[in-house]
């Protein structure tokens, strides 16, 4: 390959594990808030225990995911710097929006979550992680800003050889974001209400002790799967009236063709299964021998993501900004095949043991179970006074 294809390949394998913590981290965070909301409501220890297991997992993905988007700013540093001259004023503001809100305003409320167990008062206690959850979509909502403007330079003109930002309004009612923020959300509420129902049915075939703790996980899952399926269906077909391009999947991109078609069926399958799960759901906990068919469908959902992610940035081509900037012309200057290829195999070797060490800690939490292990939050409980819920 060339130069041009070993980058465009590296922003491909970045971007393509990066966004798979994305999407656990925006489809578990709301269904932790919902249990430790319960909880504080009810008082009832399997909301408490629920919201101490499922938090434990998104914290793993969390942390992991955050190293996972450092690793995709070196990226953009080294092989995309043209972008940067052409379109940095434009396309670096929301890249700052985005970085403020995660990287000060999300951890911050994440890390007085996770110490404020036996310190903070109770519902100031569940309005953090409320907070966590809205500062992770607005870091997504900034992302797609970013992403929507590479397929839809809105706000924009071209002043002294680059764009300069006219309208920032603009900007954030992109025709290209207004649909494709739902669809990511809708996204992400699939892929965590299916990692609820693998684990839930793992365990459940297994005769665990905590029958009740997954039954009502699985119950939760089915439904927030539901939701983010149907979601994700309607606005990925929305974005075809006002957000794809004129072209964008036939001719020169037709390479995009397949993906989308993929997608979509995968849609369509995936709304006929949980048409099928949403009237028993009741049953669902009882019966063994539909829990491996559930296990099997919980890759399903990211899967899914990377094919429609891939689809959305093929059918741009030749474009990095559609019409104003290609990807030829966006490659920083001076790069050898060697470089590149160095740098790929690094980022792929940094990111797949990312993915690997998330995999494993999530599954060895999963395979133990919640069972008396209380950690979250427990070294803060132990300095301080237990606030009674």
């Amino acid at each position: 390959m060339d130069v041009l294809d070993l980058a465009r390949t590296q922003f491909a394998v970045t971007g393509s594990l990066h966004f798979l913590f994305v999407l656990l981290t925006l489809g578990l965070a709301p269904l932790v808030a919902i249990m430790h909301t319960r909880w504080a409501r009810t008082g009832l220890p399997l909301h408490e225990r629920m919201t101490r297991f499922w938090g434990q997992i998104y914290l793993i993905n969390y942390a992991l995911g955050i190293v996972t988007g450092l690793v995709m700013e070196f990226q953009f540093g080294l092989a995309w710097s043209g972008l940067s001259h052409y379109a940095g004023d434009v396309f670096g503001a929301p890249l700052a929006m985005e970085t403020l809100v995660a990287f000060f305003l999300e951890s911050t409320f994440l890390g007085l979550w996770i110490f404020g167990w036996g310190r903070l008062p109770k519902w100031a206690h569940v309005a953090c992680i409320w907070m966590v959850t809205a500062t992770a979509y607005g870091s997504a909502f900034f992302i797609l800003t970013a992403n929507a403007f590479l397929q839809n330079p809105a706000g924009a003109v071209l002043s002294g050889g680059r764009l300069e930002l006219t309208d920032f309004g603009a900007l954030l009612t992109n025709d290209a974001l207004v649909y494709a923020f739902p669809h990511v959300l809708g996204a992400g509420l699939f892929t965590g209400g299916m990692v609820l129902v693998g684990a839930s049915a793992y365990q459940l075939r297994r005769r665990t002790a905590e029958v009740e703790f997954f039954t009502r996980s699985m119950k939760t899952g089915v439904i927030t799967a539901a939701i983010g399926i149907t979601v994700t269906v309607m606005f990925g077909y929305a974005q075809f009236a006002v957000g794809v391009q004129p072209g964008k999947f036939s001719g020169n991109t037709a390479a995009a063709v397949p993906l989308g078609f993929m997608v979509e069926g995968g849609h369509l399958f995936s709304l006929i299964v949980l048409f099928f799960m949403l009237p028993c759901i009741r049953l669902l906990p009882r019966w063994r021998w539909a829990h491996p068919l559930l296990i099997a469908l919980t890759p399903l959902p990211f899967v899914l993501a990377i094919f429609g992610w891939l689809a959305r940035e093929i059918g741009r081509q030749p474009w990095m900004i559609w019409e104003r900037l290609t990807v030829a012309d966006a490659l920083t200057p001076g790069l050898t095949s060697g470089m590149v290829t160095a740098s790929l195999a690094g980022f792929t070797a940094v990111l797949g043991l990312l993915a690997v060490v998330d995999y494993v800690l999530i599954a060895r939490i999963i395979r133990r179970g919640p069972g008396d292990d209380l950690s979250l939050g427990a070294a803060g409980e132990r300095r301080a006074p237990a606030l009674t819920y």
